[in-house]
């Protein structure tokens, strides 16, 4: 029974309605074994990180996380289902002509694309549209000076739960080649939205996001409608929206959890117009404002509860393959000594962050997970540390005075746009021809 939040819940049960040959199986009122409401129950929350007891006992909180579970994507799956009657390529096709040109530039334009971009286009009362191009600024310096160094780290983060890693498990997209492709293209994303303007309707940021939001759908349509794997009644909804708040907003859970130890509970000026950027991409990636708060607290409570009830687990076969492979990649685009340097630099400071932010420090934590931080990696960072952490720190500071801000914004545009070629040109797209039998 839903008490706090019922339009959502009705969003989430009216997904049977809109598309009953996906969602039409699916029992929204049973609860997924992914989830772990009891006390006692092993949840995928440190200790470390936060007492689950207190967590659990917040009925609003649970509500809001286990109704988010079982969230699809209401306007990207019926565009992803379209791949029955169009071709991938067409149906790219058409959402890169929406976003470049507008809808009517679409010949034929089906109705679900319409809906699609739409609901993209209504920018919400409940962000403050004023502060988005000051939070971009802001996310700029960590995007183009720090974030190129610990993207890998922190995507892989996303693959120590059975549970949340089991759509990128069945796509077999981590494997090889395709898993530095997968790595390169969620830098990219996360670095073209932070370029002046990115985020304008026709600007690459927007386009970025909804060809990343149509990939996830594409692979929610797939795991259901064309693959026997995949159960319910066990994992709930393929890549539900509830994790896509963790992908989305993990730099505001670190400036919110600054801020509360700190004491404070509002954010400064910078800060929020910080949050107020991430906002408004994760809505543009579909996320429902219950899932995108505004204070410190409630951002870092929303995070707390969602791996208070994220079951553990880690399968072997599945998350340390997925963490193996990922960490593996050779990601640079060439390859002559210095990108090999580069790479093995970069590799370094990944599973720094990783041992860092995910193990509290115990690297024997981290190589049971298949991050092996060495001896070597430590010495990489404690020879370039005074280049890569200075060079973002003296920018930072410099920005501040006014006489030098325009000329520091400059070039931290010019290293986001390096990072950009690096990267490689994004495809966002799945394949289901692809698909591995891991489920």
């Amino acid at each position: 029974m839903t008490r706090y939040y019922p339009g959502l819940a009705e969003i989430v049960r009216g997904q049977r309605d809109l598309q009953p040959d996906l969602y039409g199986d699916i029992d929204f009122d049973r609860q997924p074994e992914r989830l772990a409401t009891l006390p006692g129950e092993p949840a995928a929350l440190p200790t470390w990180v936060a007492d689950r007891e207190p967590l659990l006992r917040d009925d609003r909180m649970v509500e809001l996380i286990r109704t988010a579970t079982m969230l699809g994507d209401t306007v990207g799956d019926p565009l992803a289902a379209l791949s029955a009657r169009y071709s991938l390529t067409s149906l790219i096709g058409m959402v890169h002509r929406a976003c470049r040109e507008g809808v009517d530039a679409v010949p034929d334009a089906p109705p679900e694309l319409v809906a699609f971009i739409a609901s993209m286009e209504a920018v919400p009362d409940w962000i403050d549209m004023s502060l988005v191009g000051e939070g971009a600024r802001q996310a700029r310096f960590s995007a183009g000076l720090l974030s190129p160094f610990l993207t890998r780290g922190a995507f892989i983060a996303t693959f120590t739960n059975t549970y949340a890693a089991l759509p990128m498990a069945l796509t077999g997209a981590l494997s090889g080649r395709r898993a530095a492709r997968r790595v390169n293209e969620t830098a990219n994303f996360f670095a073209v939205t932070t370029l002046p303007g990115a985020l304008d309707r026709h600007g690459p940021g927007f386009e970025a996001a909804a060809m990343v939001r149509l990939m996830h759908s594409m692979v929610r349509y797939n795991a259901l409608a064309r693959s026997d794997r995949w159960d319910p009644a066990v994992y709930g909804v393929p890549v539900p929206q509830v994790d896509q708040m963790p992908a989305g907003m993990i730099n505001l859970y670190i400036v919110a959890q600054r801020a509360l130890r700190k004491g404070r509970t509002e954010f400064t000026p910078e800060e929020r117009a910080l949050a107020e950027f991430g906002r408004y991409r994760g809505f543009l990636l579909g996320l429902p404002e219950e899932l995108l708060p505004s204070s410190p607290e409630a951002i870092v409570r929303a995070f707390h509860t969602r791996a208070a009830l994220l079951r553990a687990g880690f399968d072997d076969a599945t998350c340390g393959e997925l963490v193996r492979s990922t960490m593996a990649a050779y990601l640079r685009a060439g390859n002559t000594r210095f990108d090999r340097i580069a790479d093995a630099v970069e590799k370094s400071y990944s599973k720094a962050g990783f041992v860092a932010a995910f193990c509290r420090g115990d690297r024997h934590a981290a190589r049971a997970m298949g991050v092996d931080l060495g001896q070597a990696d430590l010495a990489r960072i404690a020879v370039t540390a005074p280049f890569i952490v200075g060079r973002f720190l003296l920018a930072r500071f410099a920005a501040r005075f006014a006489r030098l801000a325009p000329a520091v914004d400059r070039y931290v545009v010019r290293t986001v746009e390096r990072r950009l070629v690096a990267y490689g040109n994004p495809e966002f797209v799945t394949d289901a021809r692809k698909y591995t039998p891991t489920i």
